[in-house]
């Protein structure tokens, strides 16, 4: 079984400046137990979404250059 952290707060997505996301915490996969983030838009419908914790953590490439997938940005 998987032992992951993450902050909880607001995030920015490397693709968008303006659109943010909160971070509600952290749900396993109940058979796989696999941890995938659950958080929501902060803007537009504010629908809720998970991803594989793995995937959301990762570094991406932008302009040459590794970047966070989602940058932390406080409470």
């Amino acid at each position: 079984m998987e032992n992951k952290s993450i902050k909880l707060g607001k995030y920015r997505h490397y693709k968008s400046k303006e659109k943010n996301y909160q971070v509600l915490g952290l749900a396993r996969h109940s058979e796989t137990g696999e941890s995938f983030v659950v958080y929501k838009k902060l803007y537009d419908d504010y629908s809720m979404f998970v991803r594989p914790f793995d995937i959301f953590m990762e570094e991406v490439e932008l302009n040459g250059k590794k970047v966070p997938r989602f940058e932390y940005l406080g409470e």
